[in-house]
């Protein structure tokens, strides 16, 4: 690797940006794909250059089409953002870091975000908008509101949803859900815009203690980081 890649590299790497990194197999040309830049000395056809922004999108390295063509992806940490210090967010917030996640756990209820109840993790006592608009989402951001109160969810959603953030999902059955929808709809957002909300959260799978539901939103998380298709929707969660 030139050296001139390598400096972009490792500064892509501190800043916590994502990269993918085309070799040409036969005569060792690179091409560096930043979000919104090209730096190489690899020329690429439109289509290729397509595929590898496309792996770039889903985190999935591997040859290209043409098979002469090896795309790398150099992404940092997904990150996590929790609303709501309730006991399903005690056992996902472990649960998403051994999975690598880099958790950050919101709520203004400091006697429910505690060191003894959440050992060892990042705690914003901010209200939850206020908190989620310093945390700079990007495309490797994941918003989760767990606390049922439309005062401390409903501000944290509109933030997300103006965010590029991959996945953002919502705790409550599907009743709570729609009643969600009609309040953020009355707040001038569209159909297509609350679409992005996964709720009721997680995927189908009978999920009934805050283990089991913790389980079924890492689960859907890491279809929709990973591109996969999403199976049925819970129909009564939380």
């Amino acid at each position: 690797m030139k050296r001139a890649l390598l400096k972009s590299l490792r500064r892509d790497m501190q800043s916590k940006t994502p990269a993918c990194l085309v070799t040409n197999l036969e005569s060792g040309q690179q091409l560096l794909i930043h979000p919104h830049e090209l730096e190489g000395d690899l020329e690429l056809s439109e289509a290729l250059l397509e595929e590898a922004r496309q792996a770039l999108s889903k985190g999935k390295s591997g040859l290209l089409s043409d098979e002469r063509h090896f795309a790398e992806c150099l992404l940092p940490p997904a990150r996590l953002m929790v609303v709501g210090a309730v006991h399903i967010a005690q056992k996902l917030c472990p649960m998403a870091d051994q999975m690598g996640y880099e958790v950050t756990l919101i709520d203004p209820r400091q006697a429910w975000g505690t060191e003894s109840r959440f050992p060892g993790l990042e705690i914003l006592h901010s209200w939850p908008d206020e908190a989620l608009k310093g945390l700079d989402l990007d495309s490797r951001s994941a918003v989760v509101t767990l606390t049922h109160d439309p005062k401390l969810d409903d501000p944290a959603l509109l933030v997300a949803l103006e965010s590029p953030a991959f996945y953002i999902g919502a705790l409550g059955s599907n009743r709570t859900h729609q009643k969600r929808l009609q309040r953020l709809s009355e707040a001038g957002r569209g159909p297509d815009f609350l679409a992005r909300i996964h709720g009721p959260i997680g995927l189908s799978i009978g999920a009934q203690n805050p283990a089991e539901i913790a389980v079924s939103i890492l689960a859907e998380l890491t279809a929709v980081l990973r591109g996969a298709e999403i199976p049925g929707k819970v129909g009564r969660q939380g």
